[in-house]
């Protein structure tokens, strides 16, 4: 029912705002992405009515209190896609399921690390950075580049 499918993924998303990364198959995934995205969106606002709609869907006072004070502002400079669904290469053992993980990106202990958003090169270069080091921050460590 609508009844259910709606609470399932309320849960989903007040779960993803705690934990950071969640494992569930992979249309439910897709699903909850579209409301941890209308979520964070709400969270970037930071105004009295979108902390009472947030509220609506996430079922914690602390997971409401982490999407505006800590959520919203690490996705200040982006304009979407705060969340992404990786597919896993197993199946769940009972029904055969495809299993994906959603996080958000731009997060301590990511699977895989985001591109930057459009624009954050030519906003490091008009603040002063020289190629090499724009060149520096946009790579995750190993010398692969980010974008």
């Amino acid at each position: 029912t609508t009844a259910h499918r709606w609470a399932m993924l309320r849960n989903m998303v007040t779960s993803l705002i705690e934990h950071g990364r969640i494992v569930t198959t992979t249309p439910k995934a897709k699903e909850a992405r579209k409301l941890a995205d209308k979520c964070i969106t709400l969270g970037k606002k930071n105004t009295l009515h979108a902390r009472r709609r947030a509220s609506n869907v996430v079922q914690t006072p602390a997971a409401v209190v982490k999407l505006f004070d800590i959520l919203g502002p690490r996705y200040a400079d982006r304009q979407g896609g705060y969340t992404r669904v990786l597919p896993l290469s197993k199946r769940r053992l009972g029904d055969g399921s495809k299993m994906s993980v959603l996080e958000f990106v731009d997060r301590e202990g990511e699977l895989r690390p985001a591109r930057p958003p459009p624009g954050r090169l030519a906003a490091l270069k008009r603040e002063g950075y020289l190629e090499a080091d724009v060149a520096e921050m946009l790579t995750d460590g190993t010398g692969e580049r980010l974008n």
